[in-house]
Parts: structure tokens; C-alpha cells; sequence
């Protein structure tokens, strides 16, 4: 009673006490994500243009559940493509609005056209079989639910056409010239001989070579385009695997080999209803499916095979399954193997017909082609190689081994009711074809009784409270120390990008990259992540590169051999003085070398390799004239010139504008590349995936 009297006298001091705490929670909120603290709605921002994020979000569930052909892709997979293509349309989308480019309906309906679904499709196509564009009209008159749904389809058809025209503009720009012709010509006809002293790298140590992270930062910001980083968090991890103990195992092949010993009716080896045998006691389903030798498992199929029929082989361990299985029958020819030649005509369902013809010159190429193999079965491969319509051509026809029913009646019941060896015609709605009966294998039906050998509860209570006691101590000490008392490995450092998904062997675990890029997520602290079916990840970020240049360990593999040679340059350069070759061959402990016939296409010096700027060099030379020190690709030279050959003059270049042709065509492709590079781009992506 005196409590009850006491909160009762303290009544309005507790409801002011609870009214400031739901404030203070309300306040705190409103800052948190309210007017003050607001996060932004966009995933990014492309030279001013906003990405809106719901915009953005729809079409990745769109792509997430229809990309890869059908098969899906995780949401960061999506996000990753369609940010690329974001970029892609913002950038050209302006470039197009610089130049001016328009289009019109002619372009679009055009680009419609190409797409097979539409273009190829019969419910838009005149009684000639082509495009009908007033069918393809009303169409969508008669659904105008379907109507809404197909903008977007026109808009990225409109995108593609002023693609086109934009493509067709840069490739223009990119013609080469006779003058270039020539000048190819030059590089790959002239020549010119010539004296070196050459002193390698490879004489200097690497050991007497000292860089600094000041040298590698200064080469960066020289050449800074090529090491843009968008930023890394460097996390250090523990791995403990929830794993089978040896008792979780032993238990599981105890009650297998029961079965096996068992004299009752809990006898794998008696029981007369097998089906439901398994059903009680298996994790394997009980199947009545014949399997060829190639079907079993790999490391057992052999001794699988061979096992009488009745009889029981095993116990054997299949991936993480203890098994027993008995042979309960054996079929002969149970899957077969085939090559053929598909010869199509018009009017069947096959792309890429080789060539036009109809059926009676289709079946009329069919049976030429029976009389050719038939009198040299050996050479099918070939026939197949270069006549057969179908995609098996580049194996030679082969169609792999395949079981009764697989494939349509006619084949089927050829191939099936003749030997191996076997080679005849059989028509089918796709077209005429040769077919030669190469292998057939006899299958057999397994019962299985396999049993998961997995942790119990006991084990995975023990894995978890070892994770949740390790991430405990290394929040109060040492990481590495806390890994070496507890004998557990401290993997490698993940360097995660922003909208990474894979960490390291664990495989996706997007929780930990987000975590690590969260915004009160600290360089040091550790947090434990539950990865179902493996175990427990201890995570500790260790490190945080922030957005702008590479970090020198970042960098260093790519530019580590280049500053090493630019300071070998530096002191071998030192040593090369003198009046003459022979003098500075003499003061490095060298000989002066020869150069005979080296070209600008083809700058090759003897055993040393690849010297385009030696060659050069000794090209822009007068005639017995010395040049002043060379820093090469592989050593540093001098070089004096003996004598140049000028390529004789010819007709006409156009073999040699049609070498340059290729690259400059290829130009469109790295439009976007290259505009991306200039271009002002903000991604917010990682607060929203």
C-alpha cells in the first residue's frame, strides 16, 4: 500500500517525465528524418540531372524479376546494369539536344519493326507476311490497357533511333584518309639503321630503389583521370562455420548403418514397400527414374553401376548425405546419342537457315548429303559442320545423349529403334534430317536412403554463443589478438565498392557491405552477421578510402614498376657520358650493339624487346649524329644514326586505310566512356540498396 500511495503522489511528475521523453523521441525523429536531417530521394545525380528514386526502384523489381533471360538477378545486380544505363541515356540524351537531333515516326515505327516480337509478330502483319503498320495502330486502339504499358517501349525506341543517327554521325567523323594510308605505309616500309648503347633495368636492383608514398601520390595526381576512385571500406572478417560436429556425424551414419544390420522391419535390405521406406526415413526422395552411368555420382558411379540387381551399395557419403542405395532394376539402351544434319526450308521454324531453298530442294540437298555420309561416315562431322541449319553444326551435329520422348516423334523413334552406327533421313516440322545413331547406354533404377549430416541444435547453440562471445571481447580489445586466442583465422581485408554485393568466399552478403558504408559505422568497430547455411561473420572495418584518388596501396601494383624505372632511369642516365658510343659503352661496362632495318610498326631491338621511342629517336637523327640519353621501355639508350631507307612510292594506299579502317569504326562504342569521364556524376545509390 505505501508503493501504491507513493506513484500515486508522484503521478504528475511521472506523466511529465514520459510527456518530455515522447517528445524528446518525436524531435529526435523529426531530426533524424524530417525537415532537418532529410535524406534525399534521389539515387543519384548525372551532370544536374536527378535520378528519382522510386523511378529508379520500379525499374529495378522490373529487371530483377525479368533479366538474365527469364532466370532473374538480385536487386544490386539490377540496380548496378540500370545505373550504367542511366548514365548512359543522360549523357547522350544531352548530346543529342546539342546537335539537334529529331526524329519522327518514320524512325521509331522503323526501329519497332526490327524488334522480332513486334516486326516478325503475325498479329501485325499484312496477308504478304510484312510489317502492317495500321494493324500494329489498331492494335492498341482495341487495348488501350496495353497502350500505357507500350510508351515506354516507344520512348526507348525513340532513344535508340536518335542513337542511330547519332552512331552513324561519329562514324562518319571518323574516316581515315589517304594521308593516314600513307603514312601507315611509311611506318611499316621505312627503315632505318643504327648504333645503341643500351643499359637495362634489370642491371639496377630493385632493392637500391627507394619510393615513397609521396612519389606514388605525386605520379597519380599527374595522371589523375587513370586513378579515379570511387571510394572503399576495407573490412577484416572471422569466419565461424556452423558445421557438423564429429558426434552430429557419427549419429547419422549410426542410423544408416541400423538399416543396414537391422533384421526387422526396419531393414533397408527386406522391407517389401521400398517407396515408403524411404519416404519415412529419407531425405532423398524415393524416383523411378532410369540413370546412365554419367547420372550417378561421379566419385561412386563406377561401383554404383556394377552393383547386381537387389543388391545394395554403400554406405557412401554423396555431398553432405550418408547414403545406402539398392539396385532395383536395369533397363538396356536407355538413353541414346546422335548427330545430325538439319537441312530447313522456308516456311519451318528455324533461324539462321544457311540458305534459302524450298522442300523439294530441301529434300533433294537431304538425300545428296544421306549418299555422301553413307559412303563415308567418317566425314559426317564436315558435312555437318558446313551444311546442317542447326546450332549443333560447330560440334559436328552432336546432339549430346538424350532419353526416349526428348525429342520429336520421328527422331525419337529413329534413333530409338535402331543400332549405334545407324545413319538415315527422317522429316520433322523442322526440316529434313540426316541422323547418325553414335552411342546408347543402359541405365539402371536406384532406391536411395540418404540422410543429411548437419549440425544438431546443440552444435549451432555452441557456434553461435563461440560468434557472439568473439564479437564481445574484439569490441573491447584487439581484433587479431581476441581471432588468435579463440585459434580462429583472420581472412584477408575486403575492399568493398560502394554497391559491391559478394564479400570475399561467403559469397553475397550485401548486409555486411551496407553496415561497413553506414553513416555511424566507425574505422575499427565489429559487428557479428548471421549467413544462413554457413555460420557466423565477425566483421570489422579496418579501414575507409574516401572517394577521389586511388589509396597508394590501391595503387601500387599498377605503378609500382614504373616509379622503380623512372628512378634505375635516373641514376643510369648519371653514368652515360661520354664523346662517343664506344666511350659510354666502356664506362657501363657494355658494347655497343646494332640495329638493322628496325621500322616504326615493327621497333624491335634484338633480344631486348619493344623500344618505339628508341626507334623514333633514331629516325628524327641526321646521319652520324648522336642522340642525348633515351629512357626506353626496358633501359635507358644513346643511339647515332647510320642511315635511313626511304619506302619506294607506290600506286595507291588503300590497303593501308583499310588497315586503320577497323579501330576508327569502332569509335560509337566508347562514345559514352568517353563522355563519362568529363561528366559530373553523384551516386546515392548505397543509401537505398
Amino acid at each position: 500500500m505505501a508503493v501504491l500511495q507513493k506513484i500515486r503522489q508522484r503521478s504528475a511528475l511521472l506523466l511529465i517525465v514520459i510527456g518530455f521523453s515522447l517528445l524528446a523521441f518525436v524531435v529526435g525523429d523529426f531530426i533524424q528524418g524530417g525537415t532537418f536531417g532529410q535524406q534525399s530521394t534521389n539515387v543519384g545525380n548525372i551532370n544536374g540531372k536527378d535520378i528519382a528514386y522510386e523511378d529508379f526502384r520500379v525499374k529495378v523489381g522490373n529487371l530483377e524479376k525479368n533479366g538474365n533471360q527469364g532466370q532473374g538477378m538480385t536487386s544490386i545486380q539490377a540496380a548496378n546494369q540500370l545505373w550504367e544505363q542511366e548514365i548512359a541515356i543522360a549523357l547522350l540524351t544531352s548530346e543529342f539536344e546539342k546537335l539537334g537531333i529529331r526524329i519522327g515516326e518514320k524512325h521509331i515505327v522503323e526501329n519497332l519493326k526490327n524488334d522480332p516480337n513486334i516486326g516478325q509478330n503475325p498479329m501485325f502483319q499484312n496477308e504478304l507476311g510484312k510489317f502492317d503498320l495500321n494493324k500494329f495502330k489498331e492494335y492498341f486502339k482495341s487495348n488501350p490497357e496495353l497502350a500505357t504499358q507500350f510508351e515506354q517501349r516507344e520512348k526507348d525506341a525513340e532513344l535508340n533511333s536518335k542513337f542511330q543517327i547519332y552512331s552513324t554521325m561519329v562514324k562518319a567523323g571518323m574516316y581515315t584518309t589517304t594521308a593516314e594510308g600513307k603514312f601507315k605505309y611509311e611506318q611499316e616500309a621505312n627503315k632505318v639503321a643504327f648504333d645503341y648503347v643500351a643499359v637495362l633495368y634489370s642491371t639496377i636492383k630493385d632493392s637500391d630503389i627507394k619510393i615513397t608514398d609521396a612519389d606514388y601520390i605525386d605520379y597519380m595526381k599527374k595522371h589523375e583521370k587513370r586513378f579515379k576512385s570511387e571510394g572503399t571500406r576495407e573490412i577484416e572478417y572471422v569466419l565461424i562455420e556452423d558445421k557438423p560436429s564429429a558426434k552430429d556425424e557419427e549419429e547419422v551414419k549410426t542410423k544408416i548403418n541400423a538399416f543396414l544390420t537391422a533384421t526387422d522391419s526396419t531393414s533397408f535390405r527386406t522391407t517389401p514397400a521400398i517407396a515408403e521406406f524411404i519416404a519415412a526415413n529419407s531425405d532423398v526422395p524415393y524416383d523411378t527414374i532410369f540413370k546412365s552411368k554419367q547420372d550417378l555420382p561421379a566419385d561412386h558411379a563406377e561401383k554404383i553401376f556394377a552393383t547386381p540387381t537387389g543388391e545394395i551399395y554403400g554406405p557412401y557419403m554423396n555431398g553432405k548425405l550418408y547414403c545406402i542405395s539398392k539396385v532395383t532394376a536395369r533397363k538396356s539402351g536407355a538413353k541414346s546419342k546422335a548427330s545430325h544434319i538439319l537441312i530447313s526450308y522456308e516456311g519451318t521454324q528455324v533461324p539462321n537457315k544457311k540458305e534459302k531453298r524450298t522442300k523439294e530442294q530441301a529434300k533433294a540437298k537431304a538425300e545428296q548429303l544421306l549418299a555422301e555420309v553413307l559412303a563415308n561416315p567418317s566425314n559426317f562431322f564436315v558435312v555437318a559442320l558446313t551444311n546442317s541449319d542447326d546450332s549443333s553444326a560447330q560440334q559436328g551435329g552432336d546432339l549430346g545423349y538424350f532419353a526416349p520422348g526428348q525429342m520429336v516423334k520421328p527422331f525419337n523413334d529413329f534413333v530409338f529403334n535402331n543400332p549405334v552406327g545407324k545413319i538415315g533421313l527422317v522429316e520433322t516440322d523442322f526440316g529434313f534430317h540426316i541422323i547418325n545413331v553414335t552411342d546408347k547406354q543402359d541405365a539402371i533404377s536406384l532406391a536411395t536412403l540418404g540422410q543429411k549430416i548437419e549440425p544438431s541444435e546443440i552444435t549451432t547453440n555452441t557456434t553461435y554463443t563461440k560468434a557472439t562471445d568473439f564479437e564481445m571481447k574484439a569490441n573491447e580489445k584487439d581484433f587479431a589478438v581476441v581471432a588468435k586466442e579463440a585459434k580462429l583465422t583472420v581472412n584477408p581485408a575486403i575492399k568493398a565498392k560502394p554497391m559491391d554485393e559478394y564479400f570475399g568466399t561467403v559469397g553475397n552478403q550485401r548486409q555486411i557491405i551496407k553496415w561497413a558504408y553506414a553513416n555511424d559505422t566507425n574505422i575499427g568497430d565489429v559487428k557479428r552477421f548471421e549467413v544462413i547455411n554457413v555460420g557466423h561473420v565477425i566483421a570489422k572495418l579496418s579501414k575507409i578510402n574516401e572517394k577521389g584518388l586511388m589509396s597508394v596501396e590501391e595503387a601500387k601494383p599498377m605503378i609500382e614498376n614504373i616509379l622503380k624505372n623512372q628512378k634505375k632511369a635516373e641514376k643510369i642516365m648519371a653514368k652515360m657520358k661520354g664523346g662517343s658510343l664506344e666511350a659510354i659503352a666502356k664506362a657501363n661496362k657494355t658494347t655497343v650493339q646494332q640495329a638493322a632495318d628496325a621500322t616504326i610498326d615493327n621497333p624491335v631491338l634484338g633480344a631486348v624487346g619493344a623500344e618505339l621511342k628508341v626507334v623514333g629517336t633514331a629516325f628524327g637523327l641526321a646521319p652520324n649524329k648522336t642522340s642525348a640519353t633515351i629512357e626506353g621501355a626496358m633501359g635507358v639508350y644513346v643511339v647515332k644514326t647510320k642511315s635511313v631507307t626511304k619506302a619506294p612510292k607506290i600506286a595507291k594506299y588503300t590497303d593501308y586505310v583499310n588497315k586503320l579502317k577497323g579501330p576508327a569504326s569502332q569509335a560509337a562504342g566508347r562514345v559514352v566512356g568517353a563522355l563519362k569521364t568529363d561528366a559530373k556524376i553523384e551516386d546515392n545509390r548505397v543509401d537505398f540498396f
